[in-house]
């Protein structure tokens, strides 16, 4: 399917354009047959190993721990073992520098097929960094963001070593919050630590039992966990489906809570401003419209949306023109876009207040460091112009053309791209699992860092390629990009014994071909 969305019923102020398209069907019956392949030899190689033909690599329980209950799922572990292995040197790669537009990577050596890695000591210099969430490009270690930074190391330290509720509650904190909450035009806001934490730890302190909470079926995973520890009732809709979602808003008000059917204490719909996976763009005006008509809440989490989106950076809020207090939950993160650490929950004060003695991360985490609290201090003060000059607004507005840019050439070549055609995280369908670990390497092997991602992470026949864009992306850097793709994509067609070469000998350095 391919799915366009223009103005809908005047809710939107401006057009709204998202592109899915389907698989094609020749591409998907290749692409279970490459995992049924995977899976065979997998099944062989087991055989081999059991009868110790084969050298045994298996996470397994020590014979004495038999009777315990297992550590690991008889499929997660084949999983791990028998294909995740095989491309495993994709992930995790080691940098030893600043995650700018261009950054250095440690090369690693394997010599049991990607076990185990050794670094070789050799440094891969200037690799094109189109994986970090530096969106506006804060992510730096000059300039006045990383100076302010080095002074308040020098006055407070680095860590605060207590909670905000005991003694561990400064100034510079107070200053963040205030900052945040007029950042985002609301009446109050509090920090987290951690981004992860921030939805895990919270929604538990928003809903409980009695509660139902409508859940996209693609929100983040500390969404999905603060979900579940929370003992609401979970019911998911269709990602970006207003009519899924009314549906059960609906059957949620006549048929109440399961057996009782008396009415839900609270109705909490939790979506995402731009989801990471997909690249799409949280269908906001409407489900606003919705959530009023059905008197529910909502939880907005804005962890990439936020400084990424909007004319004036304000996230997903400011990027369709609505009110904040339309919003009673405004989540987001300062991992991204301000080049920092933790999160943030904003809305009214009386929210934010209870939240300060009811969440579990407001009361029993640390203080976030000083030197990360001026980070996020200064480069949000940059994006709002009180530094005194415009470098936010550019950084801003360079983001937003970077972002039509690239996807306007990735689409010009032919490649099947996911999401908003302004969210700048921009996928690009590989489909094949050979091809997974053959991109990965292949644009590596050209000084090109991406991140490629595959099952479970993706649904098994929509593996990608994801591509992150920031303001610090000169027109050079994007272009040297886009003219590489379609070479390194017709490498691994042409080639395509490629994945049984790999199979037999899987490669051992990072920066090298593994194709012949």
């Amino acid at each position: 399917r391919c799915m366009s969305r223009q103005h809908h019923g005047g809710l939107y102020k401006r057009p709204f354009v998202e592109s899915f398209e389907e698989t094609p069907m020749l591409v998907a019956v290749l692409t279970y047959m490459g995992y049924g392949i995977l899976t065979i030899f997998g099944y062989l190689r087991d055989f081999l190993r059991q009868w110790k033909i084969e050298r045994c690599h298996i996470a397994r329980e020590k014979e004495e721990q038999r009777d315990f209950v297992p550590l690991y799922q008889d499929f997660e572990n084949f999983y791990t073992r028998n294909l995740y292995m095989r491309i495993r040197d994709n992930w995790n790669r080691p940098i030893c520098s600043v995650p700018g537009a261009k950054m250095d990577l440690m090369e690693r050596a394997s010599h049991d097929y990607n076990w185990t890695f050794e670094y070789t000591g050799r440094v891969v210099h200037d690799v094109i960094n189109l994986g970090s969430y530096n969106y506006l490009g804060f992510a730096e270690n000059t300039g006045p963001c990383a100076e302010s930074a080095a002074e308040v190391t020098v006055k407070y330290g680095v860590g605060v070593a207590s909670s905000r509720q005991e003694i561990g509650n400064l100034d510079r904190h107070e200053e963040m919050e205030k900052l945040v909450a007029k950042f985002l035009g609301v009446e109050s806001a509090m920090a987290f630590g951690m981004g992860f934490a921030t939805n895990s730890m919270n929604i538990p302190a928003l809903t409980g039992k009695g509660c139902l909470i409508l859940s996209d079926e693609l929100n983040h995973a500390s969404l999905v966990l603060g979900a579940r520890l929370s003992g609401s009732i979970i019911r998911v809709f269709k990602h970006n489906n207003m009519q899924s979602l009314e549906k059960l808003l609906r059957e949620a008000i006549v048929h109440g809570q399961p057996r009782t059917h008396r009415p839900w204490k609270k109705i909490l719909i939790v979506v995402e401003g731009i989801y990471s996976m997909e690249g799409s763009i949280v269908r906001l005006p409407e489900v606003i419209a919705l959530k009023k008509h059905y008197r529910a809440y909502l939880y907005l989490d804005e962890a990439h949306s936020i400084g990424a989106l909007g004319p004036r950076g304000r996230g997903v809020v400011d990027y369709f023109g609505l009110d904040p207090c339309d919003v009673d939950v405004m989540m987001g993160t300062f991992t991204k876009s301000f080049g920092a650490a933790g999160g943030y929950i904003a809305g009214k004060r009386e929210l934010i207040e209870y939240l300060r003695s009811h969440s579990h991360s407001a009361v029993y985490a640390t203080s976030m460091s000083p030197p990360v609290v001026e980070q996020i201090i200064t480069s949000m003060k940059c994006i709002m112009g009180e530094d005194g000059t415009t470098i936010g607004c550019e950084r801003v507005r360079r983001l937003a053309e970077n972002t039509v840019y690239f996807r306007k050439r990735l689409r010009e070549m032919g490649f099947i791209i996911y999401g908003n055609k302004d969210s700048p995280v921009v996928p690009m369908m590989l489909y094949m699992p050979a091809k997974i670990g053959a991109f990965g390497r292949e644009m590596l092997k050209r000084n090109i860092g991406v991140v490629v991602v595959g099952f479970p992470a993706t649904p098994i026949i929509e593996s990608r390629a994801r591509f992150c864009i920031s303001a610090s992306h000169s027109r050079e850097l994007l272009d040297k990009v886009a003219n590489t793709v379609p070479s390194v994509t017709l490498l691994n067609l042409c080639d395509f014994d490629c994945s049984w070469q790999h199979i037999r000998n899987p490669p051992t350095l990072l920066n090298e071909a593994s194709f012949n």
